[in-house]
Formats: structure tokens, sequence, C-alpha cells
């Protein structure tokens, strides 16, 4: 603690950050860790695993032919509504204990009736009705609602095919994005598991997190900024079939990559990544403190994020912390991702606009992502599964490696059965209401064994 102390001093006399992230000396590959400039200046450590596959026969993996349409509009109340008007369909990883298979998880919300203030009269007022005589009970007339006009519509109409991915496919390949403080590390059960399997896996580390490169100045760590570094490595390393998975801070990364590439990006997996909202920095977070006195206070920090981020706080969360390399970045770096974090084009109809299949992993223990808004984010999502880990927290890829790992590996096999829809339901028009007070969905859960 003393340590931090005057090393923060001296980060205040000096202006510069006390400990800097720095890219290894050598840039040869080794066991599968590259080094890939984004920028003149700007080199993130990737790593990239081609597994050795055997050579297989072709096989007729078409997949199945969805019909994504749905119609999004937004009234000027704030209200949210979501017309799914093409194929319903059933999920194979969502099953039963007696085998029957559930439906898509789709929320169907009444919205409730807008009531007018007095600055905005009817404009076809009613006249109020005349009470009945003493002793007669007439039933109540059914509410009259507001006819109201929307601020904005969105149409989408689209065709998507939706195949099994497996490793022995040479056009599949996965892409693992981190989030605020980690690094490639804390996914080194998921690397080594799918590439045993035989997938490709590639998992880059942000600038200024783990061997990457950390710029000494604000702008290099906005949310565009970072953006853009991915979106050079996805198109670098991008096959037919890509499959992203994000952490935290990491999942919005990978929604910008699935709605920039809607033909590149085959599913997403969103792991403890929170609801559909527009990124916008805190103006009272702890993170706006100069990098100085956060300097000082990292021991605490440190110490906070281990209690908040693992269900367990014990001498295995801590060696698990340590070894993923996690939260293990200098003060400026970490305070100029958080006060990078403006991104207002990702809302609620960015993330409705997504046609991509979607599994939605939670932590039960997560401090930092409440359960909810990972339920507004599977009903705003087309096709989304969420699964909920009991024992899990925020660092549950780390914590339940198996359980994880299990998921994963079942939704990307997965595909949609059409054969089972019934035909009589495939014009049927399905409403769906999201408002700002309701959450509702059936979760299932899963326990790590």
């Amino acid at each position: 603690m003393l340590t931090s102390i005057t090393e923060g001093i001296l980060c205040c006399l000096t202006g510069k950050a006390a400990s800097l992230v720095l890219p290894l000396e050598s840039s040869e590959p080794s066991d599968g860790f590259e080094f890939v400039e984004v920028k003149p200046g700007r080199v993130l450590r990737v790593r990239h695993i081609v597994p050795e596959r055997q050579p297989i026969e072709t096989e007729n993996d078409s997949g199945s032919s969805v019909h994504c349409k749905r119609k999004i509009t937004v009234y000027r109340n704030g209200q949210l509504v979501i017309e799914n008007l093409g194929d319903v369909l059933h999920s194979e990883i969502l099953q039963c204990q007696d085998g029957d298979l559930e439906p898509c998880s789709t929320v169907e919300v009444e919205l409730a009736d807008y009531k007018e203030i007095a600055s905005s009269p009817d404009p076809n007022p009613v006249p109020p009705p005349v009470p009945p005589p003493p002793g007669e009970h007439k039933p109540a007339p059914p509410p009259r609602r507001r006819r109201r006009k929307p601020k904005r519509t969105v149409v989408i109409d689209s065709k998507r095919v939706i195949s099994s991915c497996k490793g022995t496919h040479s056009d599949v390949a996965l892409f693992f994005v981190h989030g605020v403080g980690g690094s490639l590390d804390i996914w080194s059960s998921q690397l080594d598991f799918f590439s045993r399997l035989g997938y490709e896996v590639i998992a880059p580390d942000l600038a200024g997190h783990g061997a990457s490169t950390a710029p000494q100045i604000a702008a290099a760590y906005t949310f565009y900024a970072l953006a853009e570094d991915l979106r050079a490595i996805f198109k670098r390393y991008a096959r037919k079939r890509n499959i992203l998975i994000g952490h935290s801070y990491g999942v919005s990364f990978c929604t910008f990559l699935a709605h920039e590439y809607p033909d590149l990006v085959h599913k997403v997996v969103m792991i403890n990544g929170g609801g559909p909202t527009a990124l916008e920095p805190s103006l009272c977070s702890i993170f706006q403190l100069p990098s100085c006195v956060l300097h000082c206070l990292s021991p605490c920090l440190a110490w906070s994020f281990l209690k908040a981020g693992f269900a367990r706080q014990g001498a295995k969360e801590k060696q698990l912390l340590k070894q993923g390399n996690a939260f293990n970045v200098s003060p400026f770096v970490l305070r100029a991702m958080m006060s990078g974090q403006y991104w207002p084009e990702g809302d609620e109809v960015y993330h409705a606009e997504l046609t991509v299949p979607i599994l939605l992993v939670h932590g039960m223990c997560d401090k930092f992502v409440p359960m909810d808004e990972d339920q507004r984010m599977a009903e705003i999502l087309l096709f989304a599964f969420l699964k909920v880990i009991e024992e899990g927290s925020h660092m549950v890829m780390m914590e339940c490696p198996d359980t994880v790992n299990t998921l994963l590996h079942e939704f990307f096999l997965w595909e949609p059965d059409m054969s089972r829809k019934d035909s009589s339901k495939t014009d049927t028009e399905k409403t769906v209401a999201v408002s700002d007070t309701l959450h509702t969905l059936k979760i299932n859960k899963v326990m790590d064994k």
C-alpha cells in the first residue's frame, strides 16, 4: 500500500502513469500469440490458434433458412413495440425434463394505457358518461386508447441461414473479446477447450490491456477507437461463419460487429453484458478521479473487484485473477476506458435490429450486472436464449469453465428444427411490447457440477 502511495505521488509530480502495459519484446509468434499493428504505433497482442484438422468428407451443412421479419416502432412516450412477423422457432437447447421443446423465449406484454396530461388535451374529446340511476349497476366500459403517433419505425426483412458449427468445419472461427481491465488470458479455459475440439480461436488484448501497447492519450480508449481496433482484427481473421463471444464491456463490441457484418457473424454469445441500453459514462463514478489518486487506491480497487467479480473470494479465485491477468492495467488506462464508454447508437432499437441467434449467459451472483438487465436483453433480441449459472458471478467463465464451455458448445452446434414449426402459425403476427417497468421472462437455471 505504501509503495502504491509513493508511486501515486510520483505520478502526480511527473504527470505520467506509474505503470504502463507494454508489448512483449519479441514479436515472433509463440504458442499461438501474434502481434498485429491495427494502426501505426498501435499494436495488439492476439492469440490465434489454428488446430490441425483431419481431412473430412464434405457434409451437407446447408442449415435452416429462417425468415427474419419484424417491425420496430418507437413512440414519443418512450415505449417500444416490436412485432415479429417472420418464422417462429423452437429451440433445441431449451429442453424440459420430459424432453419436450420449449418455444423460443419471446415475451408478450400488453402495453398500459397512455395517460394524458393536461397540457396535451385529446383532439376529439368525449363527453363524460352519464352516471346510472341509483340501484342499477352497469359494467364499466373498456378503457379508451389514445391513438399515438410513432416517433420512428424500423422494418427488418431478411432471411438467415442458421447451421451447426462444428470444429471440423474449416469456415468457422471463434472470436473472444474481454472487458475493462481484463485480457485474453481470462479465456484460457475456453481457448484450450475449443482448440482441442478443432475450432479456430482468436482472442485479442484490447489497447492498454495484457501485452498490447498502451497509448498515453485518453482518445485512444473511447468506444469507437476500440471498436475500430476490433474491426481490423475481425477483418483480418474472419472466416465464412464467425461466432463472437464477449464478456462485460466486450459484449458491446460484439454487438457492434454483428450489426456491421450481419452476413459474416453467424452467432453471438453475451456473458454478463447487461441491458440493451446506449452507453454513457457516469459522471459520479470513482473512475473520474485523477489517475494518481486511482493508483493510490489500486489495492482497494483490486480487492473490490475480487469481492464483486467472484462468488467466493478464496485462494483459488485469487489465483485465477492472477493467472487471468485481470484488473492489471494502469490507472490512466482504467480511467480512460471508463470515461470513454460513450455509444449513443447502441440503444434498444439497435439491439432489436439484430437477426443473429444470441446466447445470454448470466452468473447469478454477479454484483456488477443485475439479472433484470440480461432479462431485458432477452426480451429485445429476436433469437435469444438466456442461461443462468447459479454458482457463477461476473467472471463466470473462470469460476465455472466446464459449465460455460458446455453451454457454448451446445449453442455452437444448435440448429433450428423448422420441421416442427406449425404451418398454421407461420403468418401469425406476434406483438412484443416492452415497457421500462416490466421484465418477465422464464429463466432456465444451470447448475455447475
